[in-house]
């Protein structure tokens, strides 16, 4: 999700056409795989050292923008040879790639930042690779959307990853009701030209007082991270020019005032709850585990006990 801003590399290859040099043969080779490397999305130190290490062993690194990446690469003084892989040229670069690992060399692939794939480029060379029967390694690490979940201080037992919103306003707000009435914590990137009008929808489509959290570049000098609702984050933001800028992820709380449609759905907890406690307790604890109405959840047990 965002650029880091170190030294450049000067032996990178940015074209399609680099697919048809000769790779560099390194001395100490990775296996021949596709490496899915995750990189740091802001603070250097937050690369792994496997991650270093396949960087230095692989035959090729298929960079979304090799610039961007042999910024990162010099900086660890990683001289791997270095292809363009991006959503512009995947439909050339793809069968290349693979061909090149069934010829038995090793090539990575990392983002722009973090964790490649999430909101960013490689779906295609994955699928492709599995579908030719290439061996996958995931190489782990940093990723923007987990670890503002790490922070948001909002419900993370179940979350979805929503990405980018529509750029337009009717597209936007379309998607939005979509998940109006989803439970779980979701989360969200958004550009900084966009964020204060994508506050504004999300308070008014899931309410201004919906719980939500506010990371702005994250593990980066200026990191912000605030929690409040809604509606108190779209002023906030609106009313600061410095929160719109840079990498931002937007952790929201799911609707916790949702029922399901089947009202059975609690009722094995609710029966243990109500082996140890009244029905006012039983409901009262059972509606801050599942965030469900006290009265809906005391109603439902009045029902169990008379059946």
């Amino acid at each position: 999700m965002t650029t880091i801003d170190t030294p450049a590399l000067s032996n990178t290859i940015t074209d399609a056409t680099a697919a048809t040099n000769a790779p560099i043969i390194h001395s100490n080779p990775a296996q021949a795989a596709l490496y899915i490397v995750a990189t740091p999305i802001g603070n250097m130190g937050d690369i792994t050292s496997r991650a270093i290490d396949i960087l230095n062993q692989v035959d090729i690194i298929a960079c979304e923008d090799t610039r961007t990446s042999g910024k990162l690469l010099s900086n660890f003084g990683i001289s791997t040879q270095t292809w363009a892989y991006h959503e512009h040229n995947s439909e050339i670069q793809t069968p290349k790639i693979i061909e090149m690992i069934q010829r038995g060399h090793s090539i990575a692939l990392i983002s722009d930042a973090g964790t490649p794939l999430i909101s960013d480029p490689g779906y295609q060379l994955v699928q492709a690779a599995h579908a030719a029967g290439v061996k996958l390694v995931p190489v782990v690490g940093a990723s923007a959307a987990i670890g503002a979940l790490s922070v948001a201080g909002l419900p993370s037992d179940k979350f979805s990853f929503v990405g980018f919103l529509p750029a337009k306003t009717h597209g936007r707000v379309k998607q939005l009701e979509q998940y109006a009435a989803r439970t779980e914590t979701l989360i969200f990137y958004e550009a900084p030209h966009r964020i204060v009008a994508s506050l504004k929808d999300m308070a008014a489509v899931f309410g201004d007082n919906r719980p939500a959290t506010l990371c702005r570049e994250l593990t980066k000098t200026f990191e912000t991270v605030k929690k409040a609702t809604l509606g108190e984050l779209a002023q906030f933001v609106e009313a600061d020019n410095n929160q719109q800028k840079g990498e931002i992820v937007l952790v929201v709380g799911g609707d916790v005032n949702h029922t399901s449609d089947d009202d059975s759905v609690h009722d094995k907890l609710l029966l243990r709850l109500l082996e140890d406690l009244s029905v006012k307790k039983a409901a009262a604890l059972a509606s801050d585990i599942t965030g469900v109405k006290k009265n809906a959840l005391y109603q439902r047990l009045l029902e169990l006990q008379d059946k």
